[in-house]
C-alpha cells in the first residue's frame, strides 16, 4: 500500500494503471484496500496530498 500511495503521491498516473503496477487485477479492488489502510479513496487520498503540499 505505501508502493500505491508513492506513486499516487508522485505520479500523474491513472489509479488503475497504479493497482496494475502495484499488483491488484482491478481498479476497484485496489480502491477498496487502499480506503481501508489509508482512510480515503485512492483519487480523494491524491487531491488531499497535492493541496497539503
Amino acid at each position: 500500500m505505501q508502493l500505491g500511495a508513492g506513486l499516487l503521491r508522485n505520479s500523474d498516473s491513472k489509479v488503475a494503471m497504479i493497482a496494475q503496477e502495484v499488483g491488484y487485477d482491478s481498479e476497484a479492488s485496489f480502491s477498496r484496500a487502499f480506503k481501508c489502510n489509508m482512510g480515503q479513496p485512492p483519487a480523494a487520498w491524491r487531491r488531499k496530498q497535492r493541496v497539503g503540499a
